[in-house]
C-alpha cells in the first residue's frame, strides 16, 4: 500500500520482557527523541511470571526506510532489557492463508469483512480438504483455492503441501475457518504463535461428534465459543476471545446449532482482529490480550 506523503507514518510496538524499573520511561525517551507522537499504550505486569507486555500505537513522520530507522533504534533498548519485540507498520496488511472442511459459516464471515474493508487482511489461498464443488455457491473473490484431500496415510504429505503453500504465498497467519482435521505436532510447532483456530466451547466436556445435540441432552443454559492459537494440545492452545450466549428449555439442537454458528463467527473474527493489530501476546499457555 502507498503511504499519503502529507500523512505520518503509524507503527505499533509491542513488547516484552522480565520486569524491572525504567521501561516504560526509557521506551518513551526514545520515541520522543525520533519525534514520534504515542496516540495509544497499554501495558501489563505479569507478577505470575514477572514479565512485562506492553502495547504502543505511535505516529512519525514518514521518511524512506523510516520502518528500519525504528528498529535500529528500538533494538538498542531491545538488548538492553532482554525483550522481547516486533514493530508493525499499519499500513501492512498481513496475508493470511484459509483453511476450511465442510461448514462455511466462518469463511463466509472473514471473507465478508475483508471485502467490506472491515478485516484488514490479504487473503492469499484457502485450502479444504474437500473439493471446490462442496463451496459451489461461494464468491472466493480470485483467491486461489486449493484441494488438499487427507487421510491417516497421507496426512503428513498434505501437511507438507499446506506448509509448502504458506510459505510460497508468503502468508503470515493462517485460519483454521472450522477447518476439521488435527494438526500434527510438527504443523503446529512450524506455525506457533501464526496459526489460529475457533471452536465451540463445550471441549473438553462434549468431545466428539454432534456436540450440540450432546449438550442438548444435558440441558445446558449456555454455549460459546473460543478462538485460540494452535498448539500440540488439541483445541487448549492460548485463547485469544470466547464469548457465549444463555439458551434455554425450549430450545433445540437446531437452535443450539444456529446460534452457536452465530458465537463462532464472531469470535474468530475478533480473535484475527486482535492479532493483526497486535493486541494479543502469548504468555505461556495463556495470552495478554489489549482489547480496545
Amino acid at each position: 500500500m502507498t503511504r499519503n506523503a502529507t500523512s505520518p507514518a503509524i507503527f505499533i510496538l509491542t513488547l516484552s520482557c522480565p520486569n524491572r524499573p525504567g521501561i516504560v520511561a526509557a521506551i518513551s525517551q526514545q520515541l520522543y527523541e525520533l519525534g514520534a507522537n504515542i496516540t495509544e499504550a497499554q501495558q501489563f505486569d505479569d507478577t505470575d511470571s514477572n514479565r512485562f507486555f506492553m502495547r504502543i500505537v505511535f505516529e512519525v513522520t514518514a521518511t524512506d526506510n523510516i520502518g528500519q530507522g525504528l528498529r535500529t533504534q528500538i533494538t538498542r533498548i531491545a538488548d538492553t532489557f532482554s525483550m522481547e519485540w516486533s514493530l508493525t507498520d499499519t499500513q501492512h496488511r498481513q496475508k493470511v492463508l484459509l483453511l476450511v472442511s465442510r461448514f462455511d459459516h466462518c469463511l463466509v464471515d472473514l471473507l465478508y469483512r475483508w471485502r467490506i474493508g472491515e478485516l484488514p487482511i490479504d487473503p492469499v489461498g484457502i485450502i479444504s480438504n474437500h473439493p471446490r464443488e462442496t463451496f459451489a455457491d461461494l464468491d472466493f473473490y480470485g483467491i486461489p483455492f486449493h484441494y488438499l484431500p487427507v487421510t491417516k496415510e497421507t496426512k503428513a504429505a498434505q501437511e507438507e503441501q499446506i506448509w509448502t503453500i504458506f510459505n510460497d504465498t508468503g502468508a503470515e497467519l493462517a485460519v483454521l475457518a472450522r477447518y476439521m482435521q488435527v494438526l500434527s505436532n510438527a504443523m503446529a510447532s512450524r506455525l506457533s504463535g501464526r496459526c489460529i483456530n475457533i471452536h465451540h466451547s463445550f471441549l473438553p466436556g462434549f468431545k466428539g461428534a454432534r456436540p450440540y445435540h450432546q449438550a442438548f441432552s444435558r440441558g445446558v443454559k449456555l454455549i460459546g465459543a473460543t478462538a485460540h492459537y494452535v498448539t500440540s494440545d488439541l483445541d487448549e492452545g492460548p485463547i485469544i476471545e470466547q464469548d457465549v450466549e444463555r439458551i434455554s428449555h425450549a430450545d433445540s439442537p437446531d437452535d443450539l446449532i444456529r446460534k452457536g454458528r452465530d458465537i463462532e463467527r464472531r469470535v474468530l473474527a475478533r480473535g484475527v482482529r486482535f492479532h493483526i493489530e497486535r493486541r494479543a501476546l502469548m504468555n505461556g499457555s495463556k495470552t495478554i490480550v489489549f482489547t480496545p
